[in-house]
């Protein structure tokens, strides 16, 4: 029986924050001049107070809520990336308050990113710009007074973890020195019942559960089961990849969302299907080939 640890849990981290850094589609916040003798569109004021139809680029079918992308975009890159940070802020001040699912149920704020990777220029900035401040950025930042306060002021909950699945002891520790009394304060808390019990697979049994789990006829209404760097994992096309942690009888939950399950139908050494379980039957997913 293995056990889930900090170490692992990091290590975790490490493996889910590839797809989240990478590049996301280029977006423009600034119109480029206008080519030689080319006619510019309408300004959308000018146009309305001209009498004439409002152009008006950014009122998608989504609109007024936030681009979806730019939201993603926003989290993934609070992670690491400052400039690209400041930039998006810039053009958009909310997104200091941005949240994404990156699956399941793992939901991440920009500030929660910044504050699991230890990255406290990020944090600061974004605390800054109206992000609300948690028991995580203070773990991470040090603030030993604010942690005491709200553990006194809401018992237990210092064996919350947050995105990922990443203890509140571990921001702590991702804030190096600064932070070295809140690690203090916290190790004698933890609790070992707070750690999941994980069973082994055997390469077998991996590659048993490999493949693509279909539950509709368009080209996204697929899981893909996949062993890439040692860990198991499952992403639908288009989305972010998330690692399965074996509670046992090929039963899984997905990264940062212990709450979903993921169940494997065996029949005959093979497995057949796929089930999502939140936390009841929500999805069932055919094996192909």
């Amino acid at each position: 029986m293995n056990t889930l640890d900090r170490r692992s849990l990091l290590k975790s981290s490490a493996a889910l924050l590839t797809p989240l850094l990478l590049p996301m589609p280029a977006r423009v916040f600034a119109s480029p001049e206008p080519a030689q003798g080319k006619a510019t569109a309408p300004d959308p004021a000018s146009a309305a107070t001209a009498g004439q139809p409002a152009t008006n680029p950014v009122a998608n079918d989504l609109y007024p809520t936030t681009d979806p992308e730019l939201v993603r975009e926003m989290v993934g890159a609070s992670h690491t990336k400052f400039p690209r940070v400041m930039e998006l802020v810039e053009a958009h001040p909310t997104l200091a308050k941005a949240s994404w699912d990156w699956g399941f149920g793992d939901w991440e704020t920009a500030l929660g990113a910044a504050s699991h990777m230890g990255n406290k220029e990020i944090a600061r900035f974004l605390l800054a710009k109206g992000a609300p401040p948690t028991i995580f950025s203070a773990a991470m930042l040090g603030q030993l007074d604010i942690v005491k306060a709200m553990v006194a002021a809401n018992p237990g909950v210092e064996q919350f973890k947050g995105p990922h699945g990443i203890p509140l002891i571990a921001h702590a520790k991702a804030g190096g020195e600064p932070a070295a009394a809140v690690v203090a304060f916290l190790e004698p808390l933890e609790r070992p019942g707070n750690q999941i019990a994980l069973k082994p697979l055997s390469a077998e049994e991996v590659k048993m559960l490999c493949g693509n789990y279909t539950f509709g006829k368009g080209p996204r209404d697929r899981f893909e089961v996949t062993f890439v760097d040692d860990r198991l994992g499952v992403e639908r096309l288009g989305g972010t990849r998330r690692l399965l942690f074996h509670l046992g009888d090929f039963e899984f939950y997905p990264s940062g969302a212990e709450s979903v399950k993921l169940r494997f139908t065996v029949q005959g050494g093979k497995a057949t299907a796929l089930t999502v379980i939140d936390p009841t039957p929500v999805l069932s997913a055919v094996r192909q080939g």
